[in-house]
């Protein structure tokens, strides 16, 4: 299926939580014509009464609604009663793509009945400012023509990459899906110690707040890379320079990163089972 520039095909949204509202108000910015949104908490759907069809149930989609992609969006643990009643619109070809953790393509696949075009993709929370990162991966028989539609779709929260290989979602997962959770950490333990040295908490939490945010700016806008905007900032002899002493010693910060991205990784491969 071949989508031209400025058309969206029919849309069907399974789940309307925080990133499905994301993507839907997106797909609205460009234009979307025909969605149908599956979303049973009525208030997690106020915001698009008269602008989408609405639906409580899989059961409540209008009959002979053909969507060219499917975007699962829903808690993973209700796939298994959602997806099959969504076989035949798998066997017509639509695209499903879908966010849910832990959820192969293998599985859907099999609870679709056995025959999808599925992309499985990861995104993270800034997508609420349309500031997200979402990694792919395409699933059997995913055509390019669908990659692209895919680009198209969740690039309306931000930037889109792709892996060759299923079994990198898992990395992609605890780096990019958790990683939002990691650099808040730091805003509040900077908060925190910045309290500790006696600066009044209201100070401590607003320049705790914008630093964070602003070096993700200035990390964004620069081509330098992270080690280098580091070094930049590091006077020899400086406090910056004694500060980093303690933290990228062997056993503090490098090292239980890496612990920590390798823990988040395990779980999402046993997530996936």
């Amino acid at each position: 299926m071949s989508v031209a520039a400025d058309t969206l095909p029919p849309l069907l949204l399974i789940g309307c939580g925080k990133m499905g509202g994301a993507m839907l108000e997106g797909w609205l910015e460009q234009g979307a014509r025909e969605v149908v949104v599956v979303e049973p908490v009525a208030a997690a759907v106020t915001a698009f009464a008269g602008r989408v069809t609405l639906c409580a149930t899989v059961g409540d989609i209008p009959a002979g609604f053909a969507p060219g992609a499917v975007v699962l969006a829903t808690k993973p643990q209700q796939a298994a009663d959602a997806l099959p009643a969504l076989s035949g619109m798998a066997q017509a070809g639509a695209l499903f793509i879908s966010i849910m953790a832990g959820k192969t393509v293998a599985g859907m696949t099999a609870l679709l009945g056995g025959q999808a075009r599925l992309v499985r993709a990861m995104p993270n929370t800034p997508a609420a400012v349309r500031q997200g990162f979402t990694c792919c991966f395409g699933g059997p028989g995913v055509s390019d023509d669908q990659k692209s539609l895919t680009d198209r779709l969740l690039g309306a929260i931000g930037e889109v990459a792709w892996v060759d290989e299923e079994k990198h979602i898992d990395p992609v997962t605890a780096v990019s899906g958790g990683g939002p959770a990691y650099v808040f950490l730091l805003a509040e333990v900077l908060e925190k110690a910045a309290i500790e040295q006696g600066l009044p908490p209201a100070l401590a939490r607003q320049m705790a707040r914008k630093t964070v945010a602003g070096s993700g700016a200035l990390l964004a806008a620069s081509e330098l890379d992270a080690a280098q905007l580091r070094i930049n900032v590091t006077s020899p002899k400086g406090t910056t320079e004694r500060a980093l002493a303690v933290l990228m010693a062997p056993e503090a910060w490098p090292k239980l990163m890496s612990q920590a991205i390798g823990a988040a990784t395990d779980r999402s491969r046993e997530l996936a089972g």
